[in-house]
């Protein structure tokens, strides 16, 4: 796709939008799957760059996962907890076996979450592997959580930088600590990973976190995850989480829920153009931690409601909004977002908290206040936390960093501002592949 011509949306708009399933979840279900006794049955999934990655990251392992990607249905065959083993004489088992070695190749691409949790997963199954990853994700932290495993019995031998991709996974001789310390400050995936992967030992397992960041609603998402398919966690303090011994995961069906972080855009774009959106089948009863941008947009002036199908957010009028502080630590995935329609905010934006996503796709507290100022918008940059000012915005193209949240979020500025142009629009493909398509449809049809 050639670079996106934003175009300012004139007139009340009223629309309804149906968005892909829950990143989030995806990844969770497809893991929870793979570690699950039987079949399970994934319904609503997301079918994205990211969740590619996984869904053939698990087939080279050696699990049994059948796609019907127009159905948005994917079964997979557990096996209780173990992986399968490689098929050396057929090479069925793996589809890059390395016969003479024994090591079964497993590539994790950029998608982040799929790279936290499938290291968790091969590490403690206690095969040989070695798990590659793109340009990008090398750069991304991972230290955290391999030191983690290596606390319980896993080795590794580091092909290029220490603790870092590419990596070998040399088994693992069995340790169960008292206490697994891990530092979420980087990204709480690492404590999700730990969780949901703490069945495969049979012990149980408990994290003590040693770092300051209390963002954790993703962990929420994983813990009641783990519930529904039969697993059982607690949390025993602030800081320490159990995973029950001698657990199994139970297979079935499971219904994925609409992605709330890309409802937000929509959202998002109701209130700064002043229209008026509902996304279908999203409700305040998610346990999806960005549904907490609806009470931005609340303070910011907006309206919102919730209908039996959907939760709608209405916009002012003539697109007014307020200026905000804000403590976005648990739903970071939105700073973007809120970035996006600061300018037209009537006082300035304040938003902290956010110190871990410059270690994200993108620093993105850089690239938003690189693509503000391009744009003449006056902000300031802080460690953890940024000040936006309200201002005009002016023609520009807008680097994305090919990270996928700053194309979509950056691209609502240039529904209300003329000459807003989004440089490699295809980066969305990592979690919604056709947004740009939505958005296009939703300007040139307005419904009044």
């Amino acid at each position: 796709m050639a670079n996106f011509v934003c175009k300012p949306f004139h007139g009340f708009h009223r629309y309804e939008v149906m968005v892909p399933g829950s990143k989030s979840m995806t990844n969770r279900a497809l893991l929870i799957g793979a570690l699950a006794q039987g079949k399970t049955v994934l319904r609503g999934v997301l079918f994205s760059e990211d969740s590619r990655v996984f869904m053939r990251a698990l087939q080279d392992i050696g699990f049994r996962v059948e796609i019907e990607e127009t159905e948005k249905v994917v079964t997979i065959e557990g096996l209780g907890g173990r992986l399968p083993l490689a098929e050396a004489d057929t090479g069925e088992a793996g589809r890059t076996p390395d016969r003479e070695s024994g090591w079964r190749k497993v590539y994790v691409g950029s998608a982040g979450t799929a790279a936290r949790f499938l290291t968790a997963l091969l590490a403690l199954s206690g095969q040989k592997f070695v798990v590659e990853a793109s340009e990008q994700m090398k750069k991304r932290p991972m230290e955290p959580l391999l030191r983690a495993l290596e606390m319980l019995g896993a080795r590794f031998e580091y092909l290029e930088k220490p603790y870092s991709f590419p990596f070998r996974i040399c088994g693992r001789e069995e340790k169960n600590p008292d206490c697994v310390e891990l530092n979420i400050d980087a990204s709480s995936q690492f404590l999700s990973a730990l969780l949901l992967c703490g069945v495969m030992c049979r012990e149980g397992m408990t994290i003590r976190l040693t770092g300051t960041r209390s963002a954790r609603a993703y962990v929420g998402i994983s813990m009641d995850m783990m519930g529904e398919f039969g697993c059982q966690t607690e949390q025993l303090d602030e800081d320490t989480y159990r995973v029950l011994p001698e657990q199994m995961y139970r297979g079935g069906e499971y219904q994925i829920e609409p992605d709330v972080s890309a409802a937000c855009y929509f959202y998002g774009l109701a209130a700064v153009t002043g229209g008026e959106a509902k996304v279908m089948h999203v409700h305040r009863a998610t346990s999806q931690g960005d549904i907490r941008f609806l009470d931005v947009l609340e303070k910011m002036g907006c309206q919102v409601r919730e209908e039996a199908d959907g939760i709608v957010v209405t916009g002012n009028e003539d697109g007014r909004l307020e200026g905000v502080h804000v403590c976005m630590s648990d739903f970071s995935d939105q700073t973007m977002t809120l970035a996006a329609l600061a300018p037209f905010a009537q006082g300035d934006t304040v938003i902290d908290g956010i110190g871990h996503i410059r270690r994200q796709e993108s620093d993105r507290i850089r690239g938003i206040v690189t693509e503000l100022t391009r744009m003449g918008i006056s902000c300031e940059e802080r460690e953890d936390g940024l000040t936006i000012h309200p201002g005009a915005v002016r023609p520009a193209v807008i680097s994305t960093y090919d990270d996928h949240r700053m194309a979509m979020a950056f691209a609502l500025t240039g529904c209300r501002a003329e000459g807003i142009v989004i440089d490699n629009p295809e980066c969305c493909k990592k979690t919604f592949e056709n947004y740009f398509d939505i958005l296009t449809n939703l300007g040139l049809i307005p419904k009044i």
